[in-house]
């Protein structure tokens, strides 16, 4: 006697057992919905904050108040004299309406034969336009501005100049070079050296403790602390070999051993995601092993190397730390003219402007911060761009 089994009876789903449990599952998902939201919101809410306060901060770096001086050119321009003529044209407070060292930015703009010559005002002056002074300052600011002898103009000089004391004569443009001539320097010894060792792990080492040990190192090496590697720098590159201090050159090098790990572990991973059948088909067909990675695999796994490349030199454009180390924190008054010159970047600058107690170099620091931003935003997007091309022609 067989046993045969007990057929099944069709589900009740308006039982209310069933429609109890699917209200539980219906209201858990909706939970999780709200808190990936929320999470969401949250996130972006911080990230508004931020950008609102740079901006805030910021946006008057790039204008600046001049005063339309009258001035006698024929003469040599002195501070006494420009302040003799500021007297003249706006009375005895004359000189406070100007900014700090305000004279030599009259001597750098006077030409023979010119009548006036525009100087920045003093930051009272620009609280007295915005209406935040007294109400005799804010109404003499505006009696200026409507006889024309106080303007608002683009801050061309921040964009290309260097640091200075002075918040009115400080610039970008020395420590944006500087950030390019090392970005330079970290793409031509990190991308190569990253690359071929990521070919070498992954497609001709096999498996073997040499290289379990490299593996392992590697990985080591791409969670250590960036100021570690600064310690490196400084041993190496200026302890050992002698380098020139605070060069482009030294932190180039210096991060391009930071950023080496990251490219590794993103070619690794590339190069991972090619399919087998590739290269077996490659095999098939006659082709070396040398011949299967660069013809064949290698240019598969290019996006992906590529964004990782782009992604770790994004991280290593944010760096300070391991710069502060080597001396890219110097006060460097002309932007650099090779890989062996002074120089220092964004980021450093960033950090030397906020030790400053000026009001001028708070809007500097918040517009440093803004163009930074503004680098690395472009920078991953570019990322972002070459991979869909560089995938679209596979």
């Amino acid at each position: 006697m067989t046993d045969r089994a007990t057929p099944s009876l069709p589900t009740d789903w308006r039982a209310p057992g069933l429609r109890h449990r699917l209200r539980r599952r219906h209201a858990a998902e909706r939970r999780f919905r709200r808190l990936g939201a929320g999470a969401v919101l949250f996130a972006a809410g911080f990230l508004a904050f931020l950008l609102l306060t740079m901006v805030g901060q910021g946006l008057g770096a790039f204008t600046r108040t001049v005063l339309v001086l009258p001035i006698d050119t024929a003469r040599p321009i002195t501070e006494a004299g420009v302040d003799a003529a500021a007297v003249r044209a706006f009375g005895a407070d004359g000189p406070l309406l100007m900014a700090d060292q305000a004279w030599r930015v009259a001597r750098e703009r006077a030409a023979v034969g010119r009548a006036t010559v525009r100087v920045p005002a003093s930051d009272a002056v620009d609280a007295a336009l915005a209406g935040q002074a007294a109400p005799a300052a804010n109404a003499r600011a505006a009696a200026l501005r409507a006889r024309g002898a106080l303007r608002t103009e683009f801050a061309w000089s921040f964009l290309r100049g260097a640091d200075a004391t002075d918040p009115v004569r400080a610039g970008l443009w020395g420590a944006a070079k500087g950030s390019l001539l090392t970005m330079a320097v970290v793409f031509a010894f990190a991308f190569p050296i990253g690359l071929f060792a990521a070919l070498w792990l992954e497609e001709f080492a096999g498996r073997n403790p040499w290289a379990d040990l490299v593996e392992v190192s590697i990985n080591n090496l791409a969670a250590v602390p960036s100021i570690i590697f600064g310690l490196l720098g400084l041993a190496l590159f200026l302890g050992t070999l002698g380098l020139p201090r605070s060069a482009p050159l030294v932190g180039g090098l210096t991060l391009a051993l930071m950023t080496m790990p990251v490219i590794v572990i993103a070619g690794r991973g590339a190069i991972r995601a090619v399919p087998p059948s590739v290269r077996d088909a490659a095999l098939a067909v006659g082709a070396s092993r040398a011949q299967v990675v660069f013809h064949h695999v290698l240019p598969l796994a290019m996006p992906g190397i590529l964004t990782g490349t782009i992604i770790g030199m994004a991280r290593a454009l944010g760096e300070t730390a391991p710069l502060l180390l080597i001396g890219m924190r110097a006060f460097i008054a002309a932007p650099p003219g090779g890989l062996t010159d002074p120089a220092t970047v964004l980021p450093v600058q960033i950090f030397l402007w906020s030790d400053e107690v000026s009001h001028g170099f708070v809007e500097k620091t918040s517009a440093a911060i803004m163009m930074l931003l503004l680098v690395l935003l472009v920078v991953n997007g570019g990322a972002v761009w070459l991979r869909g091309r560089l995938e679209a022609r596979r």
